[in-house]
């Protein structure tokens, strides 16, 4: 699996000066998958967007950073709202297996390595 460099553009009913940012991600490998761990504060399951087309991953999400009523920010260091960022997966991922959760901020995604390519373990009788 390896990052997929793409242009970054604003989401579907963003305003088009809208770029997003880029969530960090730690990625993990064992012998059943892979797992991505993405770091996406304020954003909520209603505003989380997983789509896999072909052999990309995209990772999407609005966050809900609104501020209580007649505060305005004095100093901003994150003026975006939306996350964003996509990942080439491995011919040996099954995508159809993707399970997701997100919870306080933090997606886990775990993508399954296809049977076929799994390791197994062989048993050997006595006769």
């Amino acid at each position: 699996m390896s990052e997929r460099k793409t242009t970054e553009k604003a989401a579907p009913g963003a305003a088009a000066s809208e770029t997003a940012l880029r969530p960090n991600v730690e990625v993990y490998e064992d012998a059943d998958g892979i797992t991505l761990i993405a770091d996406l504060p304020g954003v909520a399951p209603g505003g989380l967007n997983l789509q896999v087309d072909k052999e990309t991953l995209l990772i999407e999400g609005n966050a809900d950073l609104a501020l209580p009523e007649g505060l305005q920010p004095l100093h901003a260091e994150v003026r975006s709202t939306t996350w964003r960022r996509s990942f080439a997966l491995s011919g040996e991922l099954d995508p159809d297996g993707i399970e997701a959760r997100l919870k306080d901020g933090v997606l886990r995604l775990h993508i399954p390595k296809r049977a076929e390519v799994r390791p197994r373990r062989i048993e050997v009788r006595v006769t």
